[in-house]
């Protein structure tokens, strides 16, 4: 619905091995995080492996097997999420990242127990930041 606003430009971090980017819903109403069912993360073509995904929203850091059976968590439109996946950076110059998501609209029935679901992706190209050692 809304795909050229996913991606947060200037937020691409990396530690060296792990790289990540802050994501908007791309959706006009807050979702479970049980709707979250998939994304991908891509930087200058290269893609994150899907077990090494970690999604963080409200403080808190799951894989998407935890998002799936998750109702507590809520992700608001106003609010970021942090896609992070394993992808080696070296270079601080411009990279092309690319983020892909899945995602189940539980309130907009299509079918016989089955949910209308969408998949938005989108790519911007900035600078990657070092992540700072908490």
């Amino acid at each position: 619905m809304i795909p050229d606003r996913i991606i947060e430009q200037g937020t691409l971090t990396t530690d060296g091995i792990r790289t990540s980017v802050e994501v908007r819903l791309p959706w006009y109403r807050a979702l479970p995080a049980s709707c979250i069912a998939g994304a991908r993360l891509t930087l200058d073509g290269v893609e994150a492996p899907t077990e090494s995904l970690r999604w963080e929203m409200n403080g808190k850091t799951f894989t998407f097997a935890e998002l799936a059976p998750n109702t507590e968590q809520w992700w608001f439109p106003t609010d970021s999420a942090v896609l992070s996946g394993e992808i080696a950076v070296t270079d601080e110059g411009e990279h092309t990242v690319g983020v892909e998501l899945v995602l189940y609209i539980p309130y907009i029935v299509i079918g016989a127990d089955e949910v209308l679901h969408i998949e938005e992706k989108d790519t911007k190209t900035m600078s990657v930041r070092k992540a700072v050692a908490a």
